[in-house]
């Protein structure tokens, strides 16, 4: 019997457990889907706008695959400092698969990106999906105007929500203080900023299209700003979806102003170099502009703007983070591996292997987790017959128990979303997500007795 554990119970983890199981070249192989937080499905969960539900669906087949008979969710158990150490972790397994994804956002590293008022978009987007390490709260108090730094899909998505109205989010599972909040926005003008040109951007065309079709709410895009990017101009060269996203901004630079109460302003070729601070807070955000280099890059031109906002949201990618005890390309932000098999100086690293972000960085949609998910399977079965030599325990669960962990099984989570839907209920709203840790572990354990 083959034991493995999968660190991270998002899309990578749960698609590489399935392949696991699925396969038939290694019988009987069983899985211990292991999460820091108690509750499964990753960035499904926790990065998905709570409007988009057809992805969130993607939850039921993710279930389907923690409801195997040889898969075991086991949630609330940390690895690695102030948890499970990674080596006991691997006495306790024959393998070991570290899905943990890029838990951090990059930077700008321009001055006054630390004032009040300047977040990551990921924490925003924490906040409204209920992550519950998240400390901040309000965000949009006072605010008028927000500047959104990036324009992929995320920056797409949290551009969307500061738009949206209560009455459109109020049948989401967003959490009911997030609703609250955002229910008593001020915002009227969103500034989406990208440093190079539209065909470049990363957003894909049905995220786009979105922000045209929210009530009361204008998408603006200057043409001269437009035309200063040649693919813009003749877009034949391009990709089928950038040639679609060309095609949505043309469309909303050639029409007539609409002059509705909110607007979303699509801004190119501007770099930020400062963020500007009014009364001890964010004021707003300095920019160079910038020309395109011929070469898939920008030059800056030495003229600047400055675009007033009370928020800042940067969305400029994610890095991976070092695990403890496992080797760490700091230049790329990934551990460093053969096809998943972790590599210790250059050779594999007998039962450790990586899938996801944390190997490949933090690139692609949620389905290119599923070949990267089975290419580090193939490998981890290949490797199977050495594998099984290690003695490991017949069930590693008492093992956990035994090192102060409190594991959160699969009736503990479905008592969580017991839990959830009773809340909407008790609100008048469908099922309301549990945002705080406190409430999220009193709801598991009460189902755990």
């Amino acid at each position: 019997m083959l034991q493995v554990a999968v660190v991270g119970s998002g899309p990578s983890g749960v698609y590489t457990a399935q392949s696991l199981v699925q396969q038939d070249q290694v019988p009987g192989v069983r899985v211990d889907v292991i999460d820091r937080l108690p509750c499964p499905y990753g960035l499904v969960r926790y990065g998905v706008a709570p409007d988009h539900e057809k992805i969130k669906s993607l939850q039921n087949n993710l279930r389907t695959v923690l409801e195997h008979d040889r898969v075991r969710f086991l949630g609330g158990i940390e690895i690695g400092p102030g948890g499970l150490p990674t080596a006991r972790l691997l006495d306790l397994y024959h393998a070991v698969v570290y899905c943990v994804g890029a838990a951090a956002d990059r930077k700008l590293g321009v001055p006054g990106e630390d004032l009040p008022g300047s977040y990551s978009a990921t924490e925003f987007v924490s906040w409204y999906s209920a992550h519950p390490d998240t400390t901040a709260d309000g965000f949009i108090g006072g605010v008028e105007s927000a500047v959104v730094i990036g324009v992929g899909n995320v920056a797409v998505d949290v551009a969307r929500m500061l738009a949206r109205g209560a009455a459109e989010l109020r049948p989401t599972d967003m959490p009911q203080a997030a609703l609250g909040v955002l229910a008593g926005s001020r915002v009227r003008e969103v500034h989406m900023v990208g440093r190079r040109g539209p065909s470049q951007a990363r957003f894909t065309t049905k995220e786009l299209r979105e922000l045209g079709s929210l009530p009361d709410t204008e998408v603006i895009v200057d043409p001269a700003e437009l035309a200063l990017d040649p693919a813009y101009t003749d877009p034949s060269g391009l990709p089928a979806a950038g040639r679609r996203n060309i095609e949505v901004m043309r469309g909303w630079a050639e029409r007539s102003p609409l002059r509705l109460p909110r607007s979303i302003r699509l801004r190119f070729f501007l770099r930020p170099v400062a963020v500007m601070e009014a009364s001890g807070r964010v004021g707003g955000v300095r920019f160079e502009r910038t020309l395109p280099d011929g070469l898939g890059g920008v030059t800056g031109s030495g003229r600047y703007e400055d675009v007033a906002g009370q928020l800042v949201l940067r969305s400029v990618g994610y890095r991976g983070v070092p695990i403890d005890g496992l080797p760490f390309d700091p230049a790329l932000g990934t551990v460093p591996h053969a096809a998943g098999r972790v590599l210790r100086e250059g050779a594999a690293s007998l039962g450790e292997y990586v899938a996801g972000w944390i190997k490949r960085g933090p690139t692609g949609v949620i389905g290119t987790n599923r070949p990267c998910a089975k290419e580090t399977a193939l490998s981890l079965l290949e490797d199977a017959p050495a594998l099984v030599r290690k003695g490991v325990p017949e069930d590693p669960l008492p093992a956990l128990r035994d090192a102060g962990l409190h594991p959160v099984e699969w009736r503990g989570w479905q008592a969580i979303e017991r839990a959830e839907t009773a809340l909407g209920v008790s609100l008048g709203r469908g099922l309301v997500k549990i945002p705080d840790w406190p409430g999220l572990l009193a709801a598991a354990r009460g189902g755990e007795q």
